[in-house]
């Protein structure tokens, strides 16, 4: 053991001191390790996680102010298109609406003792008995009142639509995904208190890299399976892909409509897509080679003539568990610095940790599927 050591020592030493040779006016030479940069082909399979949602959601409101009374539903529950799912209070809607009974009533009482006056002025008419003004006027009564009685009968009718607003229903059929009333609470008219997964088709939701959408799979269809139960399995095609870009995780959210959803896969269950890709060549360099230079993706490029190091900025294609795929920055035959770059900076002269291959080690591999 204790050799062995002594023989690591020795080697860096004698690393170092050939890079002090090349440049003998800097003192500070780092150890380092390099890839020599190779276009392989990526992995056409990509694998993602997301979640099932249903395609269509409603937010539900009331249609008119007042303060809730019963609330009959909970998150999680299945309800029915006709279903009540909560009652205000309807004092004030039974007010309107009996007011605009009454007001019938009396409208239909002046509409029957118009239709009398009427009667006797064209019996009155007919006998010479009464002038014209006068049937005219009972008959431009019989009209007034008519109106009058039509335009009770639809206070009526909106008084009680308005009462009927006081139950809350759906509309449609699906399952309560949230809440936000309690009973006792006053709301406007149209501020949402549920909201509802319509029953029908379900998607499965991604967040993927942005790259990825700009690359669409080959193959129109994506497959999906169960996280908790793989056996369980569904396919689906893209549905609906987000114009932007989401700025906290740098994603994009993909929609997968599925062709059939499994019993097992319920709202909020986690899936994983699986997408078919064509190949595509790429610089494939191990995670340790990433670095941030001015805020942005970079490597070290390793100058093998002058022994220095500099930065150089590049766009990454995709990442993998322990390798990312360069789209451009690096060419072929470049040496990449993928061990000590924590210490460099530009210019630096640094020793290269295998002399053998004068510190160039082919690439150790592609992405993985």
């Amino acid at each position: 053991m204790l050799a062995a050591l002594l023989f690591a020592g020795v080697g860096a030493w004698a690393a170092s001191d050939t890079a002090a040779e090349r440049d003998p006016d800097n003192i500070s030479v780092v150890l380092v390790r390099v890839v020599e940069a190779q276009r392989t082909a990526v992995a056409s399979d990509i694998v993602f996680t997301g979640d099932i949602q249903a395609q269509a959601q409603t937010n539900v409101a009331f249609r008119t102010n007042g303060k809730i009374a019963t609330r009959l539903v909970e998150v999680g529950d299945h309800v029915a298109a006709d279903q009540v799912l909560a009652k205000l209070d309807p004092q004030e809607q039974q007010a309107n609406l009996d007011t605009a009974k009454a007001a019938l009533v009396s409208a239909e009482a002046l509409l029957t003792q118009a239709k009398v006056a009427f009667k006797r002025q064209e019996q009155l008419l007919s006998g010479g008995y009464t002038t014209r003004p006068s049937y005219d006027a009972a008959e431009q009564q019989l009209r007034t009142t008519q109106a009058a009685v039509d335009s009770a009968k639809a206070q009526l009718g909106s008084a009680k639509e308005q009462f009927s607003y006081t139950d809350l229903r759906s509309g449609v059929a699906g399952i309560i995904l949230s809440r936000s009333f309690e009973t006792g609470q006053v709301v406007q008219a149209g501020q949402t208190v549920l909201v509802l997964a319509q029953d029908g088709p379900r998607d499965a939701v991604f967040n993927v890299y942005e790259a990825l959408p700009a690359n669409p799979p080959a193959s129109k269809t994506v497959a999906i399976a169960l996280q908790a139960d793989p056996k369980v399995t569904t396919t689906g095609t893209v549905r609906e892909i987000s114009p932007s870009v989401d700025q906290a995780s740098g994603t994009v959210r993909v929609k997968i409509g599925l062709a059939e959803t499994p019993a097992a896969m319920t709202l909020g269950a986690v899936v994983i897509g699986r997408g078919r890709f064509k190949a595509q060549e790429a610089v494939v360099l191990p995670w340790s080679a990433l670095y941030r230079w001015e805020n942005k993706p970079a490597v070290w490029i390793y100058d093998r003539k002058a022994g220095t190091v500099s930065p150089r900025l590049v766009t990454i294609e995709r990442y993998a568990f322990d390798t990312i795929a360069l789209a451009s920055g690096v060419e072929q035959g470049e040496s990449v610095v993928t061990a000590g770059i924590q210490f460099l900076r530009p210019g630096q002269s640094v020793a290269v940790a295998d002399a053998k291959a004068d510190g160039i080690a082919k690439n150790a591999g592609g992405i993985a599927k």
